[in-house]
């Protein structure tokens, strides 16, 4: 029953599985509030570390205990999911008890329900790429990358999001966020959701294993066309360590 959830479709112009449009109804009227804070990311582009990190800066201090107790899916819901094996996106956001709300989407801005637009909510702006362009630059991709930029980027954040966060509780953050640990942490690699099959590719992977998949012929193939979609575009991504 899985497979036929994962059949690409197109819907209103972009390309989706049933997944995320077996609740749309609800998804489309959705209603945000005023501080609800949606993390708007294109898929395996940083979306569960963002939200980790925030996670934190919010309520880490308050509520650790959360932090080992509740998968990351439950406390930064996945606004158009609906996998059946747990409550849908919409249902989990609406039942939220943390302020302010933490909800992440993949949805095209088009898509975006019109709430969070009239109540002003706080979406991330969109220049992820360079957002997270400026996590690549370091030497180590999940070594010292992390050491090395994670904590100006969680400072930026909290200036986006008007936080006073001590040094002290953004190094706890930073520290805690790193790939290694997040990759063990059960409540924020997404293991315990019974769809996703981690024999077949866990959720957090090493920059530099699209080699293992990749063969020449393919590279050159993708290559050409990013070059393509993307000539109007300074952002540059690592690919390997």
């Amino acid at each position: 029953k899985y497979s036929n959830k994962l059949t690409l479709f197109d819907f209103e112009g972009v390309s989706v599985v049933y997944y995320f449009t077996d609740n749309w109804e609800k998804v489309k009227n959705f209603q945000a509030r005023p501080d609800d804070i949606l993390i708007a990311t294109y898929p395996k582009a940083g979306t569960t570390w963002v939200s980790y990190i925030l996670d934190l800066l919010y309520f880490g201090k308050d509520d650790p205990e959360c932090q080992t107790s509740q998968p990351i899916y439950m406390r930064v819901p996945f606004l158009e999911s609906c996998f059946k094996v747990i409550p849908s996106g919409t249902e989990l956001a609406d039942n939220l008890t943390t302020s302010p709300h933490l909800i992440k989407t993949h949805l095209p801005v088009q898509l975006v329900p019109k709430s969070f637009w009239e109540q002003n909510s706080k979406p991330a702006q969109g220049d992820w790429n360079t957002f997270l362009q400026k996590f690549m630059e370091g030497k180590n991709v999940f070594g010292p990358w992390y050491d090395h930029d994670t904590g100006h980027e969680v400072e930026r954040l909290c200036s986006f999001l008007g936080l006073s966060i001590s040094v002290e509780e953004r190094e706890k953050i930073t520290k805690g966020v790193q790939f290694d640990a997040m990759k063990q942490n059960k409540m924020t690699n997404y293991s315990t959701i019974p769809v996703m099959d981690f024999k077949i590719s866990p959720l957090m992977r090493k920059v530099g294993d699209w080699k293992s998949h990749f063969t020449v012929a393919q590279n050159e193939q993708f290559d050409e066309v990013y070059k393509q979609k993307m000539k109007n575009t300074t952002v540059k991504f690592r690919t390997e360590i």
